[in-house]
């Protein structure tokens, strides 16, 4: 039995259509009590998922809206209980009084994502499922919002569970003969299922494999804007974010921090990082900025070395230079075209080398296919690509242990030692789906949530 909640599932902004959602037992009766439906009849005489016109009031009887009311009963419904939505006018004024209304009737207020969390309560999603809906809800890009909307119907589960069935059947194999030793059952030969648990590790480590490609998915490629003082990395940030984002003097040293702006630029998200310039430096200010400036340049998956064009390289331009030759990804913008050229894109050993102008946006278009190029996915955005940490660290957990028991095998170990680690994988990938994992976990999962969702 759980309790009737209530909540706006729509954001709290002006909008043409704003939705009520209810669920759990009692809520159809609590919707009769404040909801009238134009023909007379009752929500409790409704038909299942059909929207219908009505008016919905307040405790004293007055109207706050003209509105639709659909009614899902459980078990076939998002959260496996009887629900009903109200599709009202998107007023906050409106919804707010509604749901009042509604808290009145019997309802209490729903928590962070507690009609999802009761969706995985209640068998409608496994984990992995459930933390995709919130990464639907969050995508910014139609990549993310595709992978998303695949783990959302199931893909990454699909992966999983054949390699779970996998060592259940192993398992439960072994103690089956283990405990029957007297029943008709197939004698156990680890030797047998070698080739079971080869085919299962070697499925685990594809799929993080495509962890890099995930974490840019989900959170953008976090790009470190690099060079000496004054050659335009502010101007830079603010001409590809659309806006004054960075402070822009002809004064070297303005940046003393770093500053980061999101920005779509092509296809890709980049999180941008307008850095400090990297100089030598007396100023302990400064100094600190720099600094920073080496350690964003250190961790980001993109480095845009940026030099003033229409002046010589110097020892500072190739002082960083040398810096950026050790990151895989890098590019240089020869800045400032519009003042003329004193550096060949040849005197710059990088791959990729473009002039652009900051301040009139030349070159920001080949900037931006050089960018879709280098980070383009490898692996189709369908629910495929593992884009979440918590996950991440469970399936390598369940790889590592599975790496543990085929090397168990290879030193002649006994089936009850080698099987301790193929129950340590299972008990990881059983944190991944929802299975096996500690009831702390899940709800720190659905606190990420909206309420209402």
């Amino acid at each position: 039995m759980s309790h009737a909640i209530a909540a706006v599932s729509t954001g709290n902004i002006v909008s043409a259509i704003g939705i009520l959602r209810l669920s759990g037992d009692g809520c159809i009766h609590i919707a009769d009590r404040v909801f009238s439906l134009n023909d007379g009849k009752k929500l409790t005489q409704a038909p299942d998922r059909k929207l219908m016109l009505g008016t919905l009031k307040d405790k004293e009887g007055r109207i706050i809206d003209q509105c639709m009311a659909v009614v899902s009963r459980g078990p076939h419904s998002y959260t496996g209980e009887d629900t009903v939505e109200f599709h009202c006018h998107g007023s906050p004024a409106v919804l707010a009084a509604g749901l009042e209304s509604l808290y009145l009737a019997g309802a209490r207020p729903a928590g962070r994502g507690e009609f999802t969390k009761r969706a995985f309560l209640n068998g409608k999603l496994d984990l992995t499922q459930a933390e995709a809906v919130i990464d639907l809800i969050e995508a910014d890009t139609a990549d993310a919002a595709a992978n998303a909307a695949g783990q959302v119907g199931g893909v990454l589960q699909r992966k999983l569970a054949p390699i779970y069935d996998d060592l259940v059947n192993l398992c439960s194999h072994f103690h089956a003969v283990l405990d029957y030793p007297d029943e008709d059952i197939a004698d156990f030969g680890l030797q047998n299922y070698r080739e079971d648990l080869r085919r299962d590790a070697k499925q685990l480590y594809a799929l993080l494999q495509t962890y890099g490609q995930g974490r840019i998915l989900r959170q953008g490629v976090a790009a470190a804007i690099v060079g000496k003082p004054n050659v335009g990395k502010s101007s830079l940030l603010n001409a590809l974010a659309g806006f004054d984002r960075a402070i822009v003097t002809d004064i070297p040293g303005t940046t003393r921090d770093t500053v980061e702006e999101s920005v779509m630029l092509g296809f890709t998200r980049l999180r941008l990082i307008d850095t400090a310039g990297i100089r030598e430096t007396g100023d302990a200010v400064e100094a600190m900025g720099v600094q920073r400036s080496k350690e964003a340049m250190e961790n980001a998956d993109l480095t845009l070395f940026v030099c003033d064009g229409s002046q010589p390289l110097t020892e500072e331009d190739q002082a960083i230079i040398d810096l950026c030759l050790d990151k895989e990804n890098a590019i240089a913008l020869i800045n400032k075209s519009d003042l003329g050229s004193e550096i060949d894109p040849s005197d710059l050993p990088f791959m990729a080398v473009i002039r652009i102008c900051a301040k009139t946006g030349e070159g920001l278009d080949q900037l931006a296919d050089m960018v879709d190029t280098m980070f383009e996915g490898q692996s189709p955005c369908d629910g495929s690509i593992l884009t979440n940490a918590r996950q991440f660290d469970a399936i390598r957990r369940a790889y590592e242990a599975l790496l543990r028991s085929l090397q168990g095998l290879m030193l002649g170990l006994t089936p009850d030692a080698v099987l301790t680690d193929v129950e340590e994988a299972m008990e990881a990938m059983g944190e991944v789906t929802g299975a096996t994992v500690r009831e702390d976990i899940t709800a720190r999962i659905f606190e990420r949530f909206c309420v209402g969702k």
